[in-house]
């Protein structure tokens, strides 16, 4: 989200004003959707019995849909908060649009997220429909926050469609309040204004930043980018895992973000046997305001200073391509700092899209929610100690009920 946020905190807004300012289990039924321009689905002949609703934050998938798509994310409080955030949102995002659309731009003309949660949920579903019987056949929907198709448009869409059961599944393998928790805010505030209530029994995947194949996979394609570089220097190529930073007054309200984040990069490196050098450091940070540190960019340009000038860059606590990998990453980092500092070879470890122990690691986690019978974590449904954030008490008392009303 840098990219979205740099120069806006840079040019928009002085800093006094600033200071106000990716288991469980189912029995669920999927259907997809296609309908009000937003939800688009896989049909099979059959009706579906488990609705597995991805959530993630979205990205514009053409350049028009860029400005709707800061225009959503500058009004969610659950992500920032504005003074005035009904007038400063708009006019933030009416004022970023033309520079936000031209990184798009540069990187083909728009964000592949959906077509790579689309894919994704494709073959999970495959695989599911055979390796769980008793539960199929399953559908996957998408569910995003900022971007089509719209959580609330997707959610309407399975109510119609008849889905019985749904499980709320995060792409965020670790926990945060403005990425999960923001999707899980949206999911009860569509029911709250909603005068009916839900005909589907919930379950929720949380957060899986532990699971064994999502170590595996991010192992697997560091492996394939160290073979890359000369032999006499692979031992020595620098490992920096670089995920998207957050604001430490967050983290000091009990944000688990930073902790689950960690775990993974010890599971990956854990699998690489500790064969180098590694880090974990932050990316994206906006604004004055402390935000977890090192920053990326600083690390790169430290190491540089001391000599260590090979290294990749690991996009942990992604699971698809869009802007902060193929922009923030791999431009602005890989290719201009880079440069700017004199390193020799910086390269970025691959996503994992559609890599099969990527799928593996989905299907790992749905399938053992489904036969556990596990409805929701009580880590989930506990607020952070020192929360501030009304919506995520309401959000987390309806998913309490509707988690153990069957």
């Amino acid at each position: 989200m840098r990219a979205v946020f740099k120069n806006y905190w840079r040019h928009s807004i002085n800093t006094s004003a600033l200071s106000s300012v990716r288991h469980l289990t189912i029995t669920p039924k999927c259907a997809q959707s296609e309908a009000n321009q937003a939800v688009e689905s896989v049909t099979t002949g059959a009706s579906p019995k488990t609705g597995i609703l991805m959530l993630n934050m979205g990205g514009p998938r053409t350049l028009d849909e860029v400005h709707n798509f800061l225009l959503r994310l500058f009004k969610d409080r659950d992500i920032i908060q504005l003074p005035f955030q009904d007038y400063m949102g708009p006019w933030i995002a009416k004022r970023r649009t033309p520079s936000i659309k031209q990184k798009y731009d540069e990187i083909g003309g728009g964000s592949p997220i959906f077509k790579w949660t689309d894919k994704q949920g494709q073959l999970l579903c495959e695989r599911l429909d055979k390796i769980c019987p008793e539960s199929a056949p399953h559908k996957h929907y998408v569910g995003f926050r900022y971007a089509h198709p719209l959580t609330e448009d997707t959610l309407e869409q399975m109510e119609a469609d008849g889905v019985e059961n749904c499980i709320a599944f995060s792409q965020y393998p670790q926990y945060s309040c403005s990425t999960t928790g923001s999707s899980m805010n949206a999911i009860h505030k569509f029911y709250a204004d909603r005068a009916e209530e839900t005909k589907m029994k919930w379950t929720v995947i949380d957060r899986w930043c532990t699971n064994p194949f999502l170590a595996k996979c991010f192992a697997e394609n560091i492996k394939k980018e160290l073979q890359k570089f000369p032999e006499e220097k692979r031992k020595d190529v620098f490992v920096l895992f670089s995920a998207h930073s957050l604001p430490l007054r967050q983290v000091n309200r009990g944000d688990p973000y930073s902790a689950e984040v960690g775990a993974t990069v010890q599971l990956v490196m854990q699998e690489l046997n500790f064969s180098n050098p590694y880090r974990l450091v932050w990316q994206s940070k906006v604004g004055p305001l402390p935000w977890l540190s090192p920053a990326t960019d600083d690390a790169i340009k430290g190491l540089v200073q001391r000599g260590r000038k090979n290294m990749i860059l690991v996009p942990i606590a992604f699971t698809s391509d869009h802007i902060e990998t193929l922009h923030e990453l791999d431009i602005e980092y890989a290719e201009d700092i880079g440069k700017e500092v004199g390193a020799e070879d910086i390269r970025r470890c691959a996503s994992p899209n559609d890599h099969p122990l990527f799928i593996d690691a989905l299907v790992d986690v749905v399938s053992k929610h489904l036969q556990t019978g596990h409805r929701c974590s009580e880590q989930f449904l506990h607020n952070c100690p020192l929360c501030v954030n009304p919506s995520c008490y309401g959000s987390k008392k309806w998913f309490r009920y509707a988690t153990k009303a069957f």
